[in-house]
């Protein structure tokens, strides 16, 4: 799945740069919309992420491209590959600021791990 998050002012630390916060967040998010349109429904929840590295800065204006795709599968678990790219939209080009991996689970109604389809 692929999806693009516009950095506004309201995302920027006391510094003028994006908020990692807010990446996360996102990255979180959109992790769980890849997961859950992949596996529609199951109740996924997020159990964690393997990295958390910010390569580059980014200030406000820029345009954000995210990749998801699944990259892990269990019994109860899956994970998903999470890049996140900077479009400078002046050149063309793009630079890789942020990847991880993130585990999902999923629960029944009442919280527990139940098996994905399938298995």
């Amino acid at each position: 799945m692929e999806n693009y998050k516009v950095v506004r002012p309201g995302h920027l630390n006391h510094y003028g740069y994006l908020f990692g916060g807010f990446l996360l967040q996102w990255v979180d998010e959109i992790g769980w919309i890849a997961a859950s349109r992949d596996n529609p429904g199951c109740r996924l929840v997020t159990v964690g992420m393997d990295r958390v590295e910010f390569h580059h800065s980014v200030r406000e204006g820029a345009v954000l491209r995210f990749e998801a795709v699944e990259s892990c599968r269990g019994n109860s678990s899956l994970t998903y590959a999470v890049s996140v790219f900077a479009d400078d939209l002046e050149t063309g080009a793009e630079q890789e600021i942020f990847s991880t991996c993130i585990t999902f689970v999923r629960v029944d109604e009442d919280g527990h791990k139940c098996p994905l389809p399938g298995r």
